[in-house]
């Protein structure tokens, strides 16, 4: 059971926090577009320490609802994030705007790695891919830790 948790995070995490070089923008250019998904990035990475699962998930974006039931989120995330424990630290490693995913349609991306120390894992990865919604408003369409 466990292993299919995990493949549903990795699935989540390849289909909207593909890191390749697709579609990579100018940093600079894009500063202010960056800033505002790491903002939305951190609001919802709060939610999701405080075990807060299924508001994780009303939170998210419709790319990420579309793509995983919300019984589903909080039954994955269930059995992958208490193991972990607390979140001792988090600093942000990379942030890349993108236009283009593989897996992905179109649009504006933000792909963040968070260099993350939990209670019981030292190291972890985690990938947060906020992405720009139709109003406006940046919200999370991808989560993968590594």
């Amino acid at each position: 059971m466990l292993k299919l948790k995990f493949m549903t995070i990795i699935f989540v995490g390849l289909l909207l926090a593909a890191c390749t070089q697709e579609g990579t923008e100018d940093t600079p250019k894009h500063a202010g577009e960056e800033q505002a998904a790491l903002q939305s990035a951190n609001k919802w990475l709060t939610l999701v320490d405080e075990g807060k699962y299924r508001k994780s998930w009303n939170e998210a974006a419709s790319l990420f609802k579309n793509a995983l039931p919300k019984d589903k989120w909080i039954e994955t995330l269930g059995g992958i994030r208490p193991p972990l424990g607390k979140v001792l630290q988090r600093n942000v490693k990379t942030k890349d705007y993108k236009t283009s995913l593989h897996g992905a349609p179109d649009g504006e991306y933000v792909v963040i790695q968070f260099q993350t120390r939990f209670e019981y894992k030292a190291s972890a990865i985690e990938t947060v891919t906020p992405s720009k919604e139709k109003d406006g408003s940046w919200r999370v369409s991808g989560y993968y830790i590594k």
